[in-house]
Parts: structure tokens; C-alpha cells; sequence
């Protein structure tokens, strides 16, 4: 089934609210309005025993009356909350979800203050209870409501006192404190960004995120329990903790993130990896106590849980010094990424052979990640270097040893852990009761002892997204319990770049012959390494270049105008000479022509000759079928293809130029690294019993090889292949090594006489190719396809002992 499909299944849907909870939210509804409508018919009687019998004036009575109202409509919320389950909302209707988000926030207040006014009370009782009993002790008794009174000539004597050590002091302090850390601290805590239910949407919903149908499908399972697992965790179950969110730059993880918290009725808490390096050693902790403090309170405040997105974690995720000797990895080198130039991951250093790979997409997407951004501006990055010129030595050293991360781990284990409060009181009290012996701990059933207290209420959630491979984070971090539920985000396929082009090319105005399966197929074709923000830039800028015209619907020349814009820059408006451009359209026509033949899973996707960046052309293509390996026979084809222009020049010129210089450098790399990396080994020559004896075929076939090697060795590129890039440097062995070196000539001559020989024998063919495009200078898509079978060319059949075969080098 296609990711298309996969994103039209009843599981990726909006999910219908279950009987149960729609039934306990209609009930919650009816006990709601029955309150509402109690508070309002008892409020006549209370204004009437307020203003005739109390004989109280008409305005006092209606405030206190109106007071009394919605105070007892207050305590019916928080009784009701307390003692009646609050339903799962999930797929709710946005009538219910509203009313959900206006009782919770009714909810909350009224807690809030009936929890101050207890407090308060209480307070003002035991002090005044100890202030009466301490003035009768010291020859000044009164009764226990003219205690303020007589302690008022006293306490005029110990204000000043009061003033200067408990405010003044603390204030000067404070001052000082925020002189030094203040800026610094404050730009690291304003990168955390809070969001309630209601306070943002990003315009993202769950049915926006396209391309990526597995992840969509596992965070709605896993986050569905976390609303609302109740019954979940009575089965025995155990919600997940976290999620760790895995995939190349721009596949789709924060989009993701916007789309659960516009999505699902939770407050959501924001915060960048690296907003938790900071410059002294322990702000980095008190970054990571005031998140996870903001989230509690975001927690109690709508219901019990908070969801928390770390985007980049691995800027505090990372392998601590004691567990991994250092963050980084030295990447394991294959073939694949040998050659791979220029911001799209061309074969060749021209620029001028791009192909579509699963491998080559991971390689493509993982360079365009962006560094992250300075932590503070200019005038707070000068400030932070003239502190650190004279704090004492050690208080340096940003993430301070990895004191941020294991702060983080802490307080991930710890979120259901009781308040420290209130385990604090209760063991000093217990302790104290014990210390007395007279006072037993239980008598019959009843204890004597406060009880051990609850677990936190609330439930915090995290979420965190990373570019780097999952080893490089610490493994205390990714194990179960903390962030040990791993979602993958692959670089998008061209069905899920066709899923993604339906969601945006529809917002847009366009021809509907855009609308058809074919042509929405095509492009997807196209733009091969295209991610959801890049598809979505091209619809928006198809449209521009056709209001620039005077239309109101853009059209297949726009958006293919729009696609090349955004890969390689505007297309320079320069002119060749006829006979560089019809060299330039030769040499194209090569590589088309040689990827038709040889290629079996390629399909062309464009070939122009418009100079765009360095390339004064270039021949793309992709895979048909995604393939996570390749064999010999494939490497090989496309060796030829790569050649194949090299080969084309020499059939019409008679030589080659200098544009090929890139061919040669991809085509030598892949050779060696097929030799070097793969063990793959020439083609062996098959020479049909030719001859009367092996030993005669023997020494006729290496002969043949010892030529084949000589033209290889001819072609081979000479530079240092480790030079500038730690993916080449395998090689240098392959080059310093006379048998593997010999090998990898091999490999290239018998590529290159194989395509020396197709393109001599499809002589026609290239010249129709290049007419075509020296006329049009830029083809797309079908386009390609159909002049390719338009002009037919066929493998020719290559006898080895035929003098002519053998090209003139």
C-alpha cells in the first residue's frame, strides 16, 4: 500500500469521541447547569436574609449576594472535579473543547483561591492564638480579638528593625545577584515558551503533517494514553514517559510537535536544546528546574498534565565524558557517500549527475541541517566575556560538565514523586511524635501519624527531536522510563512527496490539469529530495511567477520555473556560443542517453543546459523503487552513465574537453570505493570458445583486461581522494595499493569502452536529444521520458576482439 493510502486509513483519521466519554461529558454538562441553576434560585432568599433581617443595605446585599453565587458555584467545580472523573476528550467537537477549556480555567481559579483563603485563615488564627498567649505570659493579658490592638505601641518600636533585615538586606542582595547572573540567566529562560490550550495555534493540525504516516500514527497512540490513560493503567499498563523524535533536518519532527499542541487539549512547553548552555556552572540546572517548575504549574492548572518538546536535545543530550568518551562518532563510510558535491549531492564535482537514492536523500537532508543560533546578542555575549575575565577559575564552563543533563534525568525520574514540602513536614512531624514515647502510633485502626503523602497530581510528558544518530545521545537519556519510546522520521519517498504536494498545491490556486493523477505523480518525481517546507515554497512561488503575468492560476511551466529556482538559484541569462551550446546539449544528451540504456530502476527526471550555480548543465534522475543496497551490475551501470558524456564528445569530436573533469572525478571514486569498500571486481569476459585452447583464451582475455586497464588508468583521476573530505579518505588505500589500484582501472575501462560503443552506435539518437534540447534548454519530467522513448536507442552487442570497438584515447 502506498503512503497515500496509508494516509486515508481510519487510524489516521480524526478519531470519533467513545460512547463513554461523550456520555460522561454530556453528564458533566447537565451536573454543570444544575449548579448553575441551584446558585441562581437560592440567591433571592440569601439577598432577602441579608438585607431584612440582617439589615443590610440594598448594594451590599446584592455584592455579597452576587459573591456568595458564584463562590458556591466555584466550590461545586472543585468538589466535582474532585470526586467525578474528568471524561477523555480526544476527537472531541470544538463546542465541547471549548466549554472543556472554560471549565478548567473556572476550575482552577476558584482552587486557587479557595486553597489562598484556607491558608490564610489558618495563618491569621495560630498567629493570633500565639501572640494572646504570648502577651498574657509577659503581664499583658486580653481577650482573643483585641490582640492586634494591644500589640499595635509594640510593634511600631520592632518595625524599623523588621524592615532592614527582612526587606532591605534580602533586597540589596537580590539586586546584586541579578546585576551579575540577570542577563545572562534571563536570555536563556526566554527561549522556554509556554502555550495553554487556546493561547496559540500554529495552524498545523494532526491532518497537515503529511509524508511521515507511521510517526503520526505512533505519537497519536502513545499521546491518546497520556490525555487520558486512566483505564489504560488500571489494566496494568504503564504510560510512556517520552518520546525521542529521530530524522534528518526538515522531515518533519517540530511540524509534528505545532500539530500536537494545536491538536490536543493540553498546555505544551517549548524549549530548545541549546537554551540550557549557559556561562556559569549551575545556571544550567536552575534553566532546567525553572522548565520543569513551568510545566507543573501549567499541569495543575489544566487538569494534570503537561506535554514538554526539547527540539534539538542533543545540544544537552549528548554522551557524557564517563559514559562515551566524547559526543562524536566517526561516520561509517559506504559507497554511497563518496560522491556527493554540491548543495544537492551531485555524483560529479561539475555538479552536472544528480541521482535520487534512499541514500543519497538521508546524506541530502543531514546538510542542510542549520547551527544553532547565538544563545545571547552582541551587547549580553561582550557583557558575558568581561564577567568571565575575572570570576574565579572553574565557575566557566558552559554546559558545566554535563550538569544540565543530569539535572534533566533527575527530574524526569522524579516528576511523580510527592511534593518535597510536604515529605519534609510529614517526616519532621512523624519524627517528633516518635520522639515522645508517650504518644502511640496507632490506637486500634486509627494512626497517630500524618500519612506518607501522594505522588504528584500532575503528569509531565516529554518529547525531544534530534538530527544526530541515536547512539550519539547519552544512553541514560534514550533508555525506557525517560525518552525510551523512539519514532523515526524517514526522508520523504516520492509517494509520501506526493502526499505532501496534495495537502499544498490545493491551497493554491492552479489549472486543474495539475489535478490529474499523472501530472501530481510527475511531480513528485521531480523534486526528488524535496522536503514539506520546500513543496510548500514552490506552490507559493509557481503563483508569483503567474500573477507576475497577469494570471490568476499557475500552471505546470510555473511551478517547474519555481522548482529549479529553489534547487540551484535563477537561471543566469547568459548565452553560449552555438557551438558550446550544442556541446553542452551533447554532452547532457550523454548522460540521458547512457542512464536509459544501462539504468533499469533510473528514470530521468530533468536535463537541461541553462546555467544554473557552476553547472552549465545537468542530468537528474531517480530511483523507480527505493533500494537500501546496490549490486555490482548497478555500480557498474552507473559508472557507464557517468562516462557516458565523456564517451559522447569523443564519438562527435574526436576528443573531449574540460568539462568532464567532474565526471572523471565521480567516476574514479566509485570505481575505487566499489574495489575499495564493496570487494566488487571487474566484469569477467566471457570470449564464447573462441579459441582452440584455454590457455589461448586465457592470455586473450588478459590481454583484454591489461587494455582495459591501461584506459582506466588513462581516465583514473590522479588528485588525493582523502583530500577535504572524511568520507574519501578509505580510498587513499585503493590508490597506494598497485593490485586494488589495478582493479579499480579495470572497473573504468571496461565502463567506459561499454559506453564509448552504446554511444557510437546511438549516434542518431544523441543528435535528436541535443536538437531537442538546444531548442526547448530545459526538459522536466514526462517530457524526458517521452523524447528518450521517442528517439528509442538499443544496447549495441560489443565483440571485444573487433579492433573497432576499442576507442581511440
Amino acid at each position: 500500500m502506498s503512503y497515500v493510502e496509508e494516509s486515508t486509513t481510519p487510524a489516521l483519521r480524526s478519531p470519533a469521541m467513545s460512547q463513554q466519554a461523550s456520555s460522561l461529558a454530556h453528564e458533566w454538562r447537565k451536573l454543570t447547569r444544575a449548579a448553575t441553576i441551584v446558585a441562581l434560585f437560592t440567591a433571592p432568599a440569601f439577598f432577602l436574609v441579608l438585607h431584612r433581617t440582617n439589615g443590610w443595605g440594598v448594594l451590599p446585599s446584592l455584592l455579597a449576594t452576587f459573591i456568595a453565587v458564584i463562590a458556591f458555584r466555584g466550590l461545586v467545580d472543585v468538589l466535582s472535579h474532585k470526586l467525578i472523573p474528568t471524561p477523555n476528550l480526544y476527537g472531541a467537537s470544538k463546542e465541547l473543547l471549548e466549554e472543556d477549556v472554560v471549565a478548567r480555567r473556572r476550575t482552577w481559579y476558584w482552587r486557587k483561591k479557595f486553597r489562598h483563603l484556607a491558608w490564610y485563615l489558618g495563618t491569621f488564627v495560630v498567629v493570633t492564638v500565639v501572640v494572646n498567649l504570648g502577651l498574657g505570659i509577659a503581664g499583658h493579658p486580653t481577650s482573643l480579638l483585641g490582640t492586634w490592638g494591644a500589640l499595635a505601641p509594640l510593634l511600631g518600636q520592632v518595625l524599623p528593625l523588621f524592615l532592614l533585615i527582612g526587606i532591605q538586606l534580602p533586597i540589596l542582595f537580590l539586586t546584586n545577584f541579578l546585576i551579575l547572573f540577570g542577563p545572562l540567566l534571563v536570555f536563556g529562560l526566554k527561549q522556554m515558551k509556554g502555550y495553554e490550550p487556546g493561547d496559540a495555534d500554529w495552524g498545523v493540525r494532526l491532518a497537515d503533517v503529511r509524508g511521515q504516516a507511521e510517526p503520526k500514527e505512533e505519537v497519536t497512540r502513545v499521546i491518546s494514553l497520556w490525555q487520558s490513560g486512566d483505564e489504560f493503567e488500571k489494566a496494568g499498563g504503564k504510560r510512556e514517559r517520552g518520546l525521542l523524535f529521530l530524522g534528518a533536518p526538515g522531515t518533519g519532527k517540530t511540524m509534528l510537535s505545532k500539530a500536537i499542541a494545536t491538536s490536543f487539549n493540553s498546555p505544551f512547553v517549548l524549549m530548545p536544546g541549546s537554551g540550557f548552555a549557559q556561562t556559569f556552572i549551575g545556571m544550567d540546572v536552575i534553566i532546567v528546574l525553572f522548565l520543569i517548575g513551568k510545566a507543573r504549574r501549567l499541569a495543575r492548572k489544566w487538569g494534570g498534565t503537561c506535554i514538554v518538546f526539547i527540539d534539538e536535545i542533543d545540544a544537552v543530550g549528548m554522551r557524557r565524558q564517563a559514559l562515551g568518551q566524547g559526543a562524536g562518532f566517526e561516520p561509517q563510510v559506504s559507497p554511497d557517500d563518496v560522491n556527493f558535491y554540491g548543495p544537492w549531492g551531485a555524483q560529479t564535482a561539475s555538479g552536472d549527475v544528480i541521482v535520487e537514492t534512499r541514500a543519497w536523500r538521508e546524506r541530502l537532508f543531514a546538510s542542510r541541517a542549520t547551527p544553532a543560533p547565538p544563545l545571547y546578542p552582541p551587547a549580553i555575549a561582550r557583557l558575558r566575556d568581561r564577567v568571565s575575565g575575572f570570576v574565579a577559575p572553574g565557575m566557566m564552563g558552559g554546559m558545566g560538565g554535563g550538569m544540565a543533563l543530569n539535572q534533566l534525568l533527575v527530574q524526569m525520574d522524579g516528576v511523580d514523586d510527592p511534593p518535597f514540602l510536604k515529605k519534609f513536614v510529614t517526616n519532621r512531624v512523624n519524627t517528633f511524635l516518635d520522639a515522645t514515647f508517650v504518644i502511640p502510633r496507632r490506637i486500634g485502626s486509627r494512626s497517630l501519624r500524618l500519612a506518607p503523602p501522594k505522588p504528584r497530581p500532575e503528569q509531565i510528558y516529554f518529547i525531544g527531536a534530534t538530527n544526530v544518530p541515536i547512539d550519539s545521545l547519552d544512553p541514560a537519556l534514550i533508555r525506557p522510563g525517560r525518552m525510551g519510546r523512539h519514532i523515526w522520521f524517514r526522508t520523504p519517498t516520492k509517494d509520501d512527496r506526493q502526499d505532501i504536494f496534495d495537502l499544498y498545491i490545493d491551497k493554491v490556486a492552479h489549472e486543474t490539469e495539475l489535478d490529474t493523477d499523472p501530472r501530481r505523480d510527475e511531480l513528485a518525481r521531480m523534486t526528488s529530495g524535496y522536503s514539506p517546507a520546500m513543496i510548500e515554497q514552490v506552490c507559493s512561488m509557481a503563483l508569483t511567477f503567474a500573477h507576475a503575468e497577469g494570471r490568476m492560476e499557475f500552471n505546470r511551466a510555473d511551478i517547474v520555473e519555481a522548482m529549479t529556482t529553489v534547487e540551484t538559484g535563477t537561471a543566469q541569462g547568459i548565452e553560449y556560443v552555438p557551438e558550446e551550446t550544442r556541446a553542452v546539449a551533447l554532452h547532457e544528451a550523454g548522460h540521458a542517453v547512457g542512464s536509459y540504456l544501462f539504468q533499469e530502476n533510473i528514470e530521468a527526471t530533468r536535463l537541461t543546459i541553462r546555467k544554473r550555480g557552476e553547472a552549465l548543465g545537468h542530468f537528474q534522475s531517480a530511483e523507480k523503487e527505493e533500494r537500501f543496497s546496490s549490486w555490482r551490475s548497478e555500480e557498474m551501470a552507473l559508472l557507464v552513465m557517468i562516462l557516458s558524456a565523456m564517451a559522447t564528445e569523443h564519438v562527435f569530436y574526436g576528443e573531449n574537453g574540460r568539462g568532464v573533469g567532474g565526471d572523471i572525478q565521480g567516476a574514479s571514486f566509485r570505481a575505487m570505493a566499489m574495489v575499495g569498500m564493496a570487494g566488487m571486481a571487474p566484469e569477467f569476459v566471457e570470449l564464447d570458445g573462441r579459441f582452440r585452447t584455454e590457455d589461448e583464451e586465457d592470455e586473450a582475455r588478459e590481454r583484454i583486461m591489461k587494455r582495459f586497464e591501461r584506459i582506466g588508468n588513462q581516465i583514473i583521476h590522479r588528485s588525493d581522494p582523502g583530500a577535504g573530505s572524511p568520507y574519501a579518505r578509505p580510498l587513499v588505500g585503493v590508490m597506494t595499493d598497485p593490485p586494488k589500484r589495478a582493479l579499480a582501472a579495470q572497473i573504468l575501462g571496461q565502463a567506459y569502452v561499454t559506453a564509448y560503443n552504446a554511444m557510437r552506435h546511438n549516434r542518431a539518437a544523441l543528435e535528436q536529444v541535443a536538437d531537442v534540447l538546444v531548442e526547448k534548454r530545459e526538459l522536466h519530467g514526462d517530457d524526458v521520458i517521452d523524447l528518450l522513448e521517442q528517439v528509442a536507442p538499443r544496447r549495441p552487442a560489443i565483440d571485444l576482439l573487433d579492433r573497432s570497438t576499442w576507442p581511440r584515447m
